[in-house]
């Protein structure tokens, strides 16, 4: 482990699971780079492996959903996370879940708040791409669960 990755692994991020549909397939990742960056007009960043099919999905259809898990679904953003993963249809089975009807994207549901995105702005950045996207809709909020967070290498609660 780089000290530049033990270093940043102390800081303490939100989890997500970033969704697309490409055609008749379904795919997604878990991350913990997804930020707001600002209310009018209303835009997230996300960040995205180069090396990652879904970065090569989304270089070429720009809609997608992005899913904020909660406390209680570690399982999913570890099953997200894992390489060489199928269909994101398979991922989200016996989880509820719903089509985003901005994207068609696979929004999970059960977490603390879910939203659907367009890309507006691709930026290279080292060994990621940023994408900068207008939201589209909020899916849902639900303020009364705890959200999942990523600290030191392991997936937590924040507690109450």
């Amino acid at each position: 482990m780089s000290e530049l990755t033990e270093a940043m692994a102390q800081l303490a991020a939100g989890v997500a699971v970033v969704t697309a549909r490409d055609g008749r397939d379904d795919l997604g990742v878990t991350v913990s780079a997804l930020m707001s960056v600002s209310l009018e007009p209303p835009l997230v960043l996300v960040s995205l492996a180069s090396g990652g099919y879904l970065n090569e999905v989304l270089l070429r259809q720009d809609r997608w959903a992005a899913s904020l898990l909660s406390a209680d679904q570690a399982a999913i953003a570890s099953r997200f996370a894992a390489a060489g993963r199928p269909s994101a249809r398979l991922l989200v089975a016996g989880t509820p879940h719903h089509r985003g009807p901005h994207t068609g994207a696979l929004v999970v549901e059960g977490g603390v708040a879910a939203l659907e995105a367009e890309t507006t702005k691709v930026i290279p950045a080292g060994d990621h791409m940023l994408y900068l996207a207008a939201v589209l809709a909020v899916c849902y909020v639900n303020p009364s669960l705890n959200p999942l967070v990523r600290l030191r290498g392991r997936y937590r609660s924040t507690g109450s």
